[in-house]
């Protein structure tokens, strides 16, 4: 199962709080970069794109809900 199809069986509001976990995660991601202690610079790729994954459903489910 895709990491879409997983947040699509989530609440709007459970999506919103893997939201706020991605973005404190990117934060401490970008924060090692800056001093160097950051091994995998892939997983701020992976971390922004599970951001917008989040995002995207997010309005998928908005959209459907006719608000």
């Amino acid at each position: 199962m895709s990491m879409a199809d997983e947040l699509r069986e989530l609440s709007r509001e459970e999506i919103r709080q893997k939201e706020k976990n991605l973005r404190q995660e990117l934060f401490n991601l970008r924060f090692q970069q800056a001093t160097h202690q950051l091994e995998n610079i892939m997983r701020i790729r992976a971390v922004r794109r599970s951001i917008a994954r989040a995002k995207t459903v997010l309005a998928e489910k908005v959209v459907d809900s006719g608000i």
